[in-house]
């Protein structure tokens, strides 16, 4: 348990406080960790992230462009 304190996005791994190993020469270095093999238990939200996803949630809904089942019965009626 910890707080992430580092995100490497060119390795895919997160670095988590307390999370650490001890090298040869006395140094600690932080473990690398898979996110796939993290749970989050508290998200910190501020207004710029609360503003994204409100951004991305009215993108979803907009239905990607798919016909619903009205319109493609509508259509079938063209011919």
């Amino acid at each position: 348990e910890g707080k992430v304190i580092q995100v490497y996005r060119r390795k895919w791994v997160i670095h988590v406080e307390r999370i650490t190993r001890d090298k040869v020469n006395g140094a600690t270095v932080n473990v690398g960790i898979d996110p796939s093999k993290v749970v989050i238990t508290k998200l910190k939200m501020d207004k710029d992230r609360k503003a994204i996803l409100e951004r991305k949630s009215k993108k979803s809904d907009k239905g990607k462009g798919k016909f619903t089942e009205s319109e493609v019965a509508a259509m079938a009626n063209v011919d």
